[in-house]
């Protein structure tokens, strides 16, 4: 008789975006996703001297599962924010899967005028880190997410 045993480990991996205004919550975020076995693409650790920019960070969006998009005041109004979120939605429409994750740090998103900022407010879920100051209250939003990204994972 045959056993076969299937054993299944979140695999889900992740691209970091987020304006570099905002690097001590990226960091924080991003050290505590690898703690808890999330892969995530990070640019300040990621990136490797010599490396062409716009090719290295669009060829990482292609092949990590999510865009987890910092969203604040700061990546609103970021040109590279932009143009990785488009290539993300643009990824989207390709598989025909939701591949973009937003948080938000403050409440710009919610009255922006920036295109892909109103079309985020009106389509997705955004996860609410404005207080990630707040101990007990960026734990309980990491929870949340961490909850959210190995249930698709």
């Amino acid at each position: 008789m045959n056993f076969a045993l299937i054993i299944r480990f979140n695999t889900t991996t992740c691209f970091i975006s987020y304006s570099s205004k905002d690097h001590a919550f990226a960091q924080r975020l991003h050290a505590n996703l690898q703690d808890n076995g999330v892969r995530c693409w990070f640019a300040a650790e990621d990136m490797k001297i010599g490396d062409k920019i716009r090719y290295r960070i669009d060829e990482s969006i292609r092949i990590h599962d999510k865009l987890l998009l910092i969203l604040s005041e700061n990546s609103c109004n970021s040109f590279w924010v932009e143009s990785e979120v488009e290539k993300a939605f643009e990824k989207e429409r390709q598989r025909w899967s939701n591949g973009t994750l937003p948080i938000r740090l403050d409440d710009t998103v919610m009255k922006t005028d920036q295109a892909y900022g109103g079309e985020i407010r009106r389509t997705r879920h955004i996860g609410d880190f404005s207080r990630w100051k707040d101990h007990d209250a960026y734990q309980l939003a990491f929870e949340r997410l961490l909850r959210d990204l190995k249930a698709e994972g």
